[in-house]
């Protein structure tokens, strides 16, 4: 009797937390028990997990308002990274510096994401069970727009435009001397070889805290309603069209501050068709955390988050320290390719 009680609970423990991230976590507990006898500092490597962690939680986070509304997954996330970009690029243009060149940007992409976050809103109203298919094109589009407009726009920062021309900005531009890890050294704490970014770790707590909150207020319960039953929300009287145009206005300027958040980590501004393929990671780690394409947590965003980044971090260093050959970026483009197609197969599933 209190064997099958037992068997029981495991049952439902591991159908609560998915057999797919138990999978992804077990390959992940063994790359960490292989990597000292292969010659890895695990210390470094749980440190580059810990970062990447940080760079990139806030854009999985902008995935969560749409797929509560029912808009479904952004894959047109370029366009809110867009926004972040032009905030990022504005404010070296004006000359802030340190901190305040962080928070300006934040302050100068607010506008654009909410104009474009609007506009885009409008389209996925039009066309309503198509959101992810046309998303995609808008995204891309997009990046593929702004390519020339890099090249047009009037900027004259010489630390950003080509030195030949003196117009047109850079591919990638530095960002030493403004707000290059502004928040990851912002109450930094180190022990031995480990780092933790404890600024942008709380920074990005913080987006999360106030999402799981708005979720959890009268707008926030409304958007959920018209996510999981359209017809109930639009008999109780609430705005279908405004609410999904909301929940899209969110996401786009998450997406906006999570791209200045990845920025300061990195310490660089990568333009032109760097946005192109941001999407797809994003989606792929809050699929792998457990959320499907109508239900996502915070929790499914720290867990996939953690996943995804893990195991891009871990599985080149542990094959290349084993086999002593370097294919890092070979491996690391497998692993993360292979990841996203095989959440993309599993997008309607998720955590009950």
């Amino acid at each position: 009797m209190e064997n099958n009680l037992a068997k029981d609970r495991l049952r439902t423990a591991v159908s609560q937390f998915g057999v797919t991230r138990l999978i992804i976590a077990g390959f992940l507990l063994a790359l960490f028990v292989i990597a000292p006898f292969v010659g890895v500092d695990v210390v470094g490597q749980v440190t580059n997990i810990i970062n990447r962690f940080s760079w990139n939680a806030v854009l999985v986070l902008a995935m969560v308002p749409m797929v509560h509304s029912g808009c479904g997954l952004n894959f047109g996330l370029p366009l809110g990274i867009i926004s972040g970009l032009l905030g990022a690029t504005l404010s070296l243009q004006l000359g802030f510096t340190g901190m305040p060149s962080f928070l300006m940007a934040i302050v100068i992409a607010t506008p654009f994401a909410f104009l474009l976050g609007g506009g885009y809103g409008w389209l996925l109203n039009k066309i309503k069970g198509g959101e992810m298919m046309v998303a995609t094109y808008v995204g891309f589009s997009s990046v593929a727009f702004m390519c020339m407009m890099w090249l047009l726009l009037p900027y004259s920062n010489p630390t950003m435009v080509w030195g030949l021309s003196g117009k047109g900005l850079r591919t990638t531009i530095s960002l030493e001397g403004y707000y290059d890890k502004a928040l990851s050294k912002l109450l930094q704490i180190n022990i031995g070889k480990l780092s933790i970014p404890t600024g942008a770790l709380a920074f990005f707590a913080l987006l999360a805290f106030l999402m799981w909150a708005f979720l959890h207020t009268k707008t926030g319960t409304a958007m959920t309603a018209v996510g999981s039953n359209p017809d109930f929300a639009k008999a109780s009287g609430i705005s279908i069209d405004r609410t999904r145009m909301l929940s899209v206005v969110m996401s786009t300027w998450l997406a906006a501050v999570g791209i200045l958040v990845y920025e300061q980590g990195f310490g660089f501004i990568q333009l032109y068709m760097a946005p192109f393929n941001m999407a797809l990671p994003a989606v792929s780690a809050i699929l792998i955390g457990g959320a499907s394409v109508n239900k996502a947590s915070i929790l499914n965003v720290v867990i996939g988050t953690f996943l995804f980044q893990g195991l891009v971090t871990m599985t080149p260093t542990v094959m290349n320290s084993m086999f002593h050959m370097d294919m890092s970026e070979v491996i690391r483009v497998i692993v993360s390719q292979g990841m996203i197609l095989y959440a993309l197969t599993r997008k309607t599933e998720g955590s009950k």
